[in-house]
């Protein structure tokens, strides 16, 4: 099979649909792959790497759809485009469907197949195809890289001869993919960030990276089956508003990245938020192709206001890194659909089902709904719920009655091997059940959550040999039964010392500050 990779269109649009990595991985795939002339110039790909990569040029975009059975892009197909096309064709790139149904209407009447990149579907088996999570962790951190620009000093504090430099304090609006790429830069750049979202979920994701989760006094969660934020409620919205008026008195950068598939982009930041913004300050606005976030944000556009805050409604895609991962994605999707041997487009697959807005000249859009994370049957929970639970009680005293039991067991044993075996055995023997039960039951006590084998079991250990140890040394350092237990009580002692430090350091990871 052929794989084409055509020039971009659109003037703002950098990215390509192949580079010259894929275009490799694409042979490996059994393709052949051929490349409209300068495709990848804006993406700083020359037509020479792309040779070397083994594609072949194409001059002229109606060759090159002329020739190939599927067709790799970015942007969606412009009418020129679609004319140039054959009945049959596979096409892969953006189409946001929700919102082109023209477009697809076109597609289907001249018998393309066309998967939407876009409409990908975000469960765990499609995470490698998922176009929207690889720009949008671009877009995160460019956001932060950009903001500081505008910002125009440290994020990070810095005490100096000349003087202190606070540090900036970040405000990113939305914990998605872009949210966690851009609170992860920000943190990593010295910045005070806090992160807000209408997901309670993702409050342990924002806690875990070092930012301050921010929420309102309104008990009510944004998450849906889709992994999408939903419309809350217009108390929850007051709040959340309310909210962002007093941030933006403190903050210094705001990230917005919350976007609705298909729908414009909810408006968070207002004018009245930005008048309360000191000079100097910056508003990154992610969803400016969609309508922006903030109401004043100018797609395509940088501008300061009147009150001295720059608001950032374009980005540089970082092309090269952009249409590599494009690109890998692309071939995820690929190498499912069976490579080139085995090439297919199986409708019963839930990735390529959804993705599938146009087969058979007809349009598969909307697709059925496909839940994240499937909800447990009723039935079960209620089965489950209905049992009873003992009582802290009732578990206190059984754990009470197995002990004695043990202790029992252990003391008959004892009893009987005293009746046969050496003075000196005994009293060893004794100190040592007993001290393997305590330091058990010491053990056991302590929550499964801070287990972990440095701790729980070699420190344990450690501490029955240094007693040990400590029992067989004598005056005399010559004595090899002395060096022997001297050696064992420092490697012990190192093995303590060292697991302590390594689970406090694990421990600190799930502390909040």
């Amino acid at each position: 099979m052929k794989v084409g990779i055509p020039t971009e269109l659109s003037d703002e649009e950098c990215r390509v649909g192949a580079t010259p990595k894929t275009v490799r991985r694409l042979q490996k795939q059994g393709f052949e792959v051929f490349i409209q002339e300068g495709a990848g110039v804006k993406a700083n790909f020359s037509d020479v790497h792309y040779k070397e990569a083994g594609a072949m040029l194409v001059d002229g975009s109606e060759k090159l759809f002329e020739e190939t059975d599927i067709i790799l892009k970015v942007q969606p197909l412009a009418d020129a485009e679609i004319e140039q096309m054959h009945s049959g064709q596979v096409v892969l790139s953006y189409l946001y469907p929700a919102q082109n149904q023209v477009l697809l209407e076109k597609l289907a009447s001249k018998g393309i197949s066309a998967i939407a990149m876009d409409a990908i579907p975000r469960i765990s088996r499609a995470q490698k195809m998922d176009v929207l999570s690889s720009m949008a962790n671009i877009a995160g951190y460019r956001s932060v890289i950009e903001g500081a620009n505008y910002f125009g000093r440290f994020l990070n504090g810095q005490i100096t001869a000349a003087g202190k430099v606070d540090p900036a304090k970040v405000l990113v609006i939305g914990a998605g993919v872009a949210g966690l790429a851009a609170i992860g830069t920000a943190k990593s750049l010295g910045a005070i960030v806090r992160a807000f979202d209408t997901r309670m979920e993702v409050a342990e994701q924002i806690e875990s990276m070092g930012a301050s989760f921010l929420t309102v006094d309104i008990d009510e969660d944004g998450s849906t089956d889709s992994g999408y934020s939903k419309v809350m409620s217009k108390a929850f919205i007051d709040a959340e508003m309310a909210l962002f008026k007093e941030q933006a008195k403190e903050v210094d950068i705001i990230i917005t990245t919350a976007q609705i598939p298909g729908r414009a982009a909810p408006k968070l930041i207002l004018d009245y938020h930005v008048a309360e913004m000191k000079p100097g300050s910056v508003i990154v606005d992610l969803a400016a192709s969609t309508g922006g976030n903030c109401t004043l944000s100018k797609h395509g556009k940088v501008f300061t206001t009147d009150n001295g805050v720059t608001i950032v409604g374009k980005l540089d895609q970082l092309p090269a890194q952009a249409s590599q991962l494009y690109g890998n994605n692309l071939c995820h999707l690929l190498d499912d659909m069976g490579k080139a041997e085995d090439f297919k487009i199986d409708m019963e697959d839930a990735v390529v089902s959804r993705a599938m807005v146009t087969h058979d000249g007809k349009v598969n859009w909307p697709p059925a709904p496909l839940p994240v994370s499937p909800q447990k049957p009723k039935a079960v929970e209620e089965a489950v719920s209905s049992v009873p639970k003992p009582s802290e009680a009732e578990i206190a005293k059984k754990k009470g009655i197995r002990s004695a039991i043990t202790l029992a067991i252990i003391g008959a044993i004892l009893y009987f091997l005293g009746m046969f075996a050496p003075a000196d055995f005994m009293q060893h023997l004794t100190v040592f059940v007993l001290s393997v039960f305590i330091g058990w039951q010491v053990i056991w006590n302590v929550s499964h959550s801070l287990h972990t084998p440095l701790m729980a079991v070699t420190n344990a250990i450690s501490g029955i040999i240094i007693i040990g140890g400590l029992l067989q040394t004598t005056n005399d350092l010559s004595d090899p039964i002395t060096i022997l237990a001297f050696i064992a009580i420092l490697v012990a002692s190192i093995n303590i010392v060292g697991g302590f430090l390594v689970t406090h350091r694990m421990l600190q990871m799930f502390r909040t500050k």
